[in-house]
């Protein structure tokens, strides 16, 4: 009975609002009924055939978040959101985000935040305004989540803090994302990609064996890590709200991320307290990239059977019952000799020639590609790894698909990255602001627009 109501009330309020806001609306009533129905199941959390079974655009459908975030690793966990059926609404400066200065672009869209960015709302907004703040306030009301990443201390002092936000919500998702974390000496310094390299031990990590330079990994690779973590963690929170009713506040620092990420591989030398080892030890041979006749490859024989076969595909088998790497201890021991003889061995061979037979041999190896090979390369093609689809306002653009795939949610791409302010007069609307509201918060500059050349698709 409690389902039907909701279900009613719900499909009445729909009349005046958008579909996509209708249909947000009934999720939301559906809540209460739902945490009611998961007492009555004492402890079980399965909703009935019917609920499970209704059309779904991703498994996060019907979840809100607003999205403070700027450049890459909040945008990019934004976009995971997004792309699992999230609407997440990108709240920007008058002057939008960086990133969308970067890059290669066309009609005013960079490709990096368009890559960014897809699947979002753009509302552009001065929070400085009174008014502007208050619509945000309005849209913490229908949120599940927040995102931002301000240094610490400035969300407070623009009215976004986590007291003021619960007051609206109390079962938000609280999400602050920094560089070093709340305290300590680093704490409300700038923090990009190379600084968290460095701190982390990546870069000592990376040091080129002949100089002893520490190196930069050429990808953003922490902002990413950090764009993984974050993801997770907001969903982890959402499944822990949907159980106990409550919202909470999830804290990610870029640095506390790298270093969990670095640890299990880099640093395992440092884990046994008392017993530490240099973990750059083990690192002094070379990379696994190793030149043949025509061009660059990559091979790996971790276990037993796999130096085996790499032994037999080179027609070294004398090499397998070698003291020196009969084991895995004894490789590891002798990796710098190991990985040399190899090096030689792989430099008499066409790839063309030996990578079949290292793979005939169950050897892991594979060709270094380049990013335009990558294109055409038939696994990355089988696997539908990248689409392309034609915009009106961009042309032809393509994109890697979301990379988890759902048999019975699925996330897709359906739009591309918003231009600045593109859904204000949508998002106002929702919130019930007239046309004549919008109208004057245009003039006072309250709301802010990109122009199109061509519309957005």
């Amino acid at each position: 009975m409690l389902l039907m109501t909701c279900l009613e009330w719900a499909r009445w309020c729909g009349i005046a609002l958008s579909e996509r806001e209708a249909h947000y609306q009934q999720q939301v009533a559906l809540r209460p009924a739902y945490q009611a129905l998961k007492k009555n199941l004492a402890g079980h959390y399965r909703l009935t055939a019917a609920i499970e079974d209704s059309p779904m655009a991703g498994p996060l459908e019907a979840v809100r978040v607003l999205d403070l975030t700027t450049m890459v690793a909040g945008p990019v966990a934004t976009r995971m959101l997004a792309d699992q059926g999230a609407d997440v609404i990108k709240i920007e400066s008058p002057s939008g985000d960086l990133m969308r200065h970067f890059s290669p672009s066309r009609n005013g869209m960079s490709a990096s935040f368009l890559s960014c960015n897809r699947n979002k709302r753009s509302l552009a907004i001065d929070l400085k305004a009174a008014e502007g703040l208050a619509i945000v306030h309005k849209l913490i009301a229908s949120a599940d989540v927040l995102v931002h990443n301000f240094r610490p201390g400035a969300a407070e002092r623009i009215g976004l803090g986590e007291d003021v936000a619960r007051a609206i919500r109390r079962d938000l998702v609280y999400v602050s994302i920094s560089g070093f974390g709340d305290s300590g000496p680093y704490a409300n310094q700038r923090a990009y990609d190379p600084v968290i390299q460095a701190l982390s031990g990546l870069a000592e990590i990376q040091t080129d064996r002949d100089t002893g330079r520490p190196r930069m990994v050429r990808t953003i690779i922490a902002d990413n890590t950090t764009a993984l973590t974050a993801a997770q963690a907001i969903t982890a929170a959402l499944f822990a709200r949907e159980r106990s009713g409550q919202g909470q506040h999830v804290r990610i620092a870029m640095l506390d991320a790298m270093i969990a990420y670095l640890w299990p591989e880099a640093m395992p030398s440092l884990t046994f307290v008392g017993e530490e080892r240099d973990p750059s030890a083990s690192e002094i041979g070379p990379d696994l990239v190793f030149a043949t006749q025509d061009r660059y490859i990559t091979a790996a024989a971790l276990s037993d059977d796999e130096w085996a076969g790499m032994c037999r595909a080179l027609n070294r088998q004398d090499l397998i019952a070698d003291p020196r790497f009969k084991t895995a201890g004894a490789r590891s021991r002798n990796a710098v000799e190991r990985r040399g003889i190899t090096a030689a061995e792989l430099e008499k061979w066409l790839a063309s020639e030996i990578l079949p037979r290292l793979l005939d041999n169950d050897v892991p190896a594979a060709p270094v590609l380049s990013r335009f090979e990558l294109l055409q390369n038939s696994q990355v093609q089988a696997n539908h790894i990248l689409e392309e689809r034609e915009s009106l306002g961009f042309g032809r653009v393509r994109q890697p698909r979301p990379a988890a795939r759902f048999d019975r949610t699925p996330a897709a791409i359906h739009e591309l990255a918003p231009r600045l302010g593109a859904d204000n007069a949508a998002i106002l609307t929702e919130l019930g602001y007239s046309g004549d509201d919008i109208a004057r918060l245009e003039r006072a500059r309250v709301l802010h627009k990109q122009p199109a050349t061509t519309p957005r698709e």
